[in-house]
């Protein structure tokens, strides 16, 4: 795992489209418990280099119920997102992933990651990527997680962008993250 760590740090596959060049943000250990697949680092992480370390983190790290230290012990969380660079900008938000990346890393890490439990598939790019054949859009999935344990969770981004969907789903915070707490819970305890 090591050697696949230094390796995918100083990647550059991606580096003519990064507005930022290229910085891969992403952690993992051999022993990590749950991976964390999201979609890029924003522009806040791409800064400090910490994965999940803006709004978006702390409403996930909310929705997991787990303290920062918990959150960031890669033998309990692995977090390997589809793409591990910042993107840019676009009109909306920040840009969509690279294609590139997960197809060259996600399987390099998942082949490491023997102690996997659960993977979180956070937003539609995940979802798009390890569910190829489930043609159903965010809002069903994530109605739906049941059917994807007990190897995945899908859940929406947790982008303060997304407080409108929340707002629209109310039963996401009343059935879906208790369910998803009491998973975690199961698994780090």
């Amino acid at each position: 795992m090591i050697d696949l760590l230094r390796i995918a740090s100083q990647c550059t596959l991606c580096a003519e489209q990064l507005p930022l060049g290229a910085k891969p943000v992403f952690s993992a250990s051999k022993s990590s418990r749950i991976l964390i697949v999201g979609q890029a680092p924003g522009l806040a992480v791409h800064t400090s280099g910490i994965p999940w370390d803006d709004k978006s983190g702390s409403n996930l790290r909310d929705w997991l119920a787990v303290d920062h230290a918990q959150f960031y012990n890669p033998d309990i969380f692995g977090i390997v997102p589809m793409a591990f660079c910042y993107p840019g900008r676009g009109k909306s938000g920040d840009l969509p992933p690279s294609k590139k990346c997960a197809p060259q890393w996600h399987n390099k890490f998942l082949a490491e990651m023997n102690q996997l439990e659960l993977i979180l598939l956070i937003g539609k790019y995940a979802q798009d990527y390890y569910l190829p054949t489930d043609k159903t859009n965010l809002t069903t999935r994530v109605r739906n997680f049941q059917k994807y344990l007990p190897k995945y969770f899908v859940l929406p981004h947790p982008s303060p962008r997304n407080n409108i969907w929340q707002a629209k789903n109310e039963w996401f915070k009343a059935s879906v993250l208790p369910e998803l707490k009491n998973k975690v819970h199961q698994l780090i305890s």
